[in-house]
């Protein structure tokens, strides 16, 4: 099995931002999405802007251990694991997992503070046929872009 690693590097947008835009391509492209933070208080954060979106177009979310958490579109989480079935991970925290590999893609977000260790991983990717690394950066109209 390949699992695609998409890092993103967080140059114009905050992690929240991000997270609501990618989250929101998950939803339409028909997966379910976890997402990962060892952060308590970003975990939180994050499910409310999720909620926030506005209007029909808030992004329906929950917490892993909650009650409904198999059922979630999104499911927030400190683990690598997925109740709510999900085959896509969202790593918020730009903390690497390797339980994260089961997953068929990871998006990897990263600012400035975690640039090396997100190189270094890079390069450990690079020489792995198993993974698919793709890089992603934002354009000065906050699009991202894949490539160098």
């Amino acid at each position: 099995m390949t699992t695609r690693v998409d890092f993103y590097q967080l140059s114009c947008d905050p992690v929240d931002v991000t997270v609501a835009k990618l989250a929101r391509k998950v939803l339409q492209a028909g997966e379910r999405l976890l997402v990962v933070s060892a952060d308590e208080a970003q975990r939180s954060h994050l499910s409310k802007v999720l909620w926030e979106q506005g209007g029909a177009a808030f992004l329906a979310n929950g917490m892993a251990g909650g009650a409904h958490e198999t059922r979630q579109p999104i499911l927030l989480s400190e683990g690598s694991a997925a109740p709510n079935d999900a085959r896509m991970a969202l790593i918020a925290d730009g903390r690497w997992r390797e339980e994260a590999l089961g997953f068929d893609r990871v998006l990897l977000l990263f600012d400035a503070t975690q640039r090396d260790a997100a190189a270094e991983l890079w390069r450990r990717f690079a020489k792995d046929e198993t993974i698919d690394n793709r890089i992603n950066k934002q354009d000065e109209n906050g699009a991202w872009r894949e490539g160098a």
